[in-house]
């Protein structure tokens, strides 16, 4: 993706309203954070008539993770799944704002959504591999995207980033869904990585599994944010604590849905929240 005219063939985008000028964001990131691989200026979303994201502004520093907490039905998902305009795979779906990827708004026209979706990658709640083996299953997206180098080495590299070749490197032939489910997540991130994108976004990556898959997939994290920006959105608070290095609490109320109530350093947020609404949520008052 580049700037207008390179990115693709699309010549309109559906769902995008005209915002008209852009102002600037709401949170600013310390000075020695500015780096933002992702960035998103004023973004709101209506699914129908139902808005789920209000007025939104917010940076992703680059090779950190960033966990966005809140309640249920606060937006976290909704926000993620602009990112990489997965929320246009939805009827009715409506955007306004803007979303930039290395300051190139990925909603632009002439921007192709599918190549969006190769450098921001994802890994959803529910581990999802292909009905296929498991060298099949990290081929896929390669191939699809024109991989012309060595197939054993990319499948091996993946594998390795996603800390699961040493269990599977006997049996590459084996069908991913014969996995457990961590290690079915882990094949999906490989999967994800495989094609080399410059973010990955994580939603809830952890929750349908044990405690033992959760902690490889926590420490797996901290291993990727090395070569990637995470962006994770999760309901258990600790994680949060544990693996980001910023969060954002998002909140919906009676009068603004899907807001950003506070956004700064992790350990700021929960151990010197500055709206009293984080310091309810995070001491768990409500949620």
């Amino acid at each position: 993706m580049g700037p207008a005219g390179s990115g693709g063939s699309m010549s309109d985008t559906p769902g995008r309203a005209d915002s008209g000028p852009v102002a600037a964001p709401q949170q600013a990131m310390p000075e020695h954070e500015a780096d933002h691989v992702v960035e998103v200026r004023r973004l709101s979303l209506w699914y129908g008539e139902v808005q789920a994201l209000t007025d939104v502004s917010m940076g992703f520093p680059r090779n950190k993770v960033t966990a966005l907490i809140g309640p249920s039905g606060c937006g976290k998902s909704s926000l993620l799944r602009t990112i990489n305009r997965m929320n246009e795979l939805i009827p009715g779906v409506r955007t306004e704002g803007e979303v930039l990827l290395n300051d190139v708004d990925v909603y632009g026209k002439n921007v192709d959504s599918v190549e969006v979706r190769r450098r921001v990658g994802m890994v959803f709640q529910k581990p999802n591999p292909f009905p296929r083996s498991i060298r099949e299953n990290i081929l896929y997206g390669a191939k699809i995207n024109g991989y012309r180098g060595d197939y054993d080495e990319l499948i091996e590299r993946s594998l390795k980033q996603a800390a699961i070749w040493d269990e599977v490197k006997s049996n590459l032939k084996r069908s991913g869904l014969a996995l457990s489910g961590g290690q079915q997540q882990r094949l999906c991130i490989a999967r994800a990585v495989a094609i080399s994108p410059e973010v990955l976004l994580m939603d809830e990556p952890a929750s349908a599994l044990d405690p033992i898959s959760t902690v490889k997939i926590e420490d797996l994290m901290r291993e990727l944010v090395t070569n990637y920006t995470i962006i994770v959105v999760t309901h258990n608070l600790q994680q949060a604590a544990r693996v980001s290095d910023y969060t954002g609490f998002m909140l919906s109320d009676e009068e603004t849905k899907g807001q950003l109530v506070e956004f700064g350093a992790t350990n700021d947020i929960f151990t010197a929240p500055k709206d009293k609404r984080t310091e309810d949520y995070i001491t768990g008052r409500f949620g």
